[in-house]
């Protein structure tokens, strides 16, 4: 039997779902009309570093965009895309993602990712999730940044390696915390896999992560990059929290 035959026999039987409310929707990991109007895409201008969405500009090189955060800010990574604001549907994807043990969502999730990941991929891309600590993970059994990871890489067709970096250090919820503390607080957390080392050489890294906020997690993830080695590192997030939406 042809595969077409196949999933057309499967559709019959287990039609697809819209990912957010459940409706019957034409494609797997596809939206329905209302949620899509609902879900907050990041399109057109945006900063070069985080991927937020800026106001349109005359003559203004995609190079040199950056928010009014960034400018204010050390970003030790070279370049930031975002799939989706984290409000609303954005917001409520993160949470199922994260903590409603929803790994179908990672699928269309890397799908919006690689869309906005293409000003970022070169040949030498290696494709990497920010950790989560062992007593963390243990706790939740699945690393949602490794979820998204795994699934970028099958969309842009570039290695992925889960384990690259570690976190040897607990730390608690930057929930509530100041720019400044959460910068504190993930200072010399994270560190280079001590096997996992030569995978980083003469590579670019695509840090992965399912939502930024003020950007100290990924900074703590960017610095270890740097210091193991690498050529470039560039981050993509699902969702990017903005002050303005």
């Amino acid at each position: 039997m042809k595969a077409g035959y196949v999933q057309s026999a499967i559709r019959l039987v287990y039609p697809s779902r819209c990912t957010f409310c459940g409706g019957l929707v034409d494609s797997d990991f596809g939206l329905c009309g209302p949620c899509w109007r609902d879900t907050p895409f990041i399109a057109g201008q945006v900063c070069d570093l985080c991927g937020v969405p800026l106001p349109a500009g005359p003559d203004a090189p995609d190079d040199v965009l950056t928010c009014d955060e960034c400018l204010t800010m050390r970003r030790p990574w070279d370049r930031g895309r975002a799939a989706l604001i984290y409000d609303g549907n954005g917001r409520k994807m993160v949470l199922r993602l994260k903590h409603g043990d929803r790994h179908d969502m990672a699928g269309p999730a890397a799908s919006w990712m690689a869309r906005a990941a293409r000003p970022l991929l070169r040949p030498d891309t290696l494709i990497a999730p920010v950790p989560l600590h062992w007593l963390r993970l243990l706790k939740r059994r699945y690393n949602q940044s490794a979820l998204l990871a795994h699934a970028l890489a099958r969309e842009v067709e570039r290695p992925v390696c889960p384990d690259l970096l570690v976190r040897p250090r607990a730390t608690p919820s930057l929930g509530g915390l100041g720019r400044d503390a959460r910068f504190a607080t993930m200072e010399g957390t994270i560190k280079m896999h001590p096997k996992r080392r030569h995978r980083l050489s003469g590579r670019h890294v695509l840090l992965v992560d399912d939502v930024m906020t003020s950007g100290a997690t990924l900074a703590a993830v960017a610095e270890a990059c740097r210091a193991a080695g690498a050529v470039g590192v560039d981050i993509l997030v699902l969702a990017r929290a903005a002050k303005d939406t």
